[in-house]
């Protein structure tokens, strides 16, 4: 193998290396899901009203809901209104256990030395220190009618997490705001 060829096979593999975190963190997000009843005007609503569900044994990660969804909807437009709102919203959440991913990796390198250069391929496997398991929390946002108490609308999405506090309710806004970002459906022309 001359040096031109040696160059562009590590050029090449650099490029792989570079881009594969890309893929891994595109291949980790998740996208919301959504349903909706497909006769029902969406273009009328303009303002809602929280309907808080039942007691629950996470109350900061149902206040942290609660204001993500106000948020969210407010920085859409909407007005909130404790009567005669246009629609209701409420949410509900759970929080399941995920076993860690394993830690086995796979890496590459070339290198040059002189006037030789080589490539190398090497395994390394992490082990977790600390506990096994991460946290799954799922929030799932309803829209109801307020006239017929029918479910018109309804959102879900998930985000991984190991502690709470600051980095939890961060994720909580931004799936919120990823779950929100999909109210109202987009009618598409047939």
């Amino acid at each position: 193998m001359n040096k031109l060829q040696l160059k562009k096979l590590q050029r090449k593999l650099l490029l792989t290396l570079l881009s594969l975190p890309l893929v891994l963190l595109s291949a980790c997000s998740s996208t919301p899901k959504n349903d909706y009843d497909l006769n029902y005007d969406f273009a009328s609503l303009k303002s809602f009203s929280q309907v808080t569900p039942p007691a629950n044994n996470d109350p900061l990660s149902a206040s942290r809901i609660q204001l993500a969804i106000e948020t969210a909807l407010a920085n859409q437009g909407f007005v909130k209104q404790d009567t005669n709102p246009d629609f209701n919203v409420t949410y509900g959440f759970k929080v399941e256990d995920k076993p860690k991913d394993s830690g086995f990796s796979i890496g590459l390198g070339t290198g040059s030395w002189g006037s030789s250069g080589g490539a190398s391929i090497g395994t390394s496997v992490d082990v977790p220190v600390g506990s096994d398991t991460a946290k799954i929390q799922t929030i799932q946002i309803d829209i109801i009618d307020p006239e017929t108490n029918k479910l018109v609308w309804r959102g879900s999405d998930k985000f991984t997490f190991d502690d709470g506090g600051q980095a939890k309710a961060e994720e909580t806004n931004a799936t919120v705001a990823k779950i929100l970002a999909q109210f109202p459906p987009q009618k598409t022309a047939d």
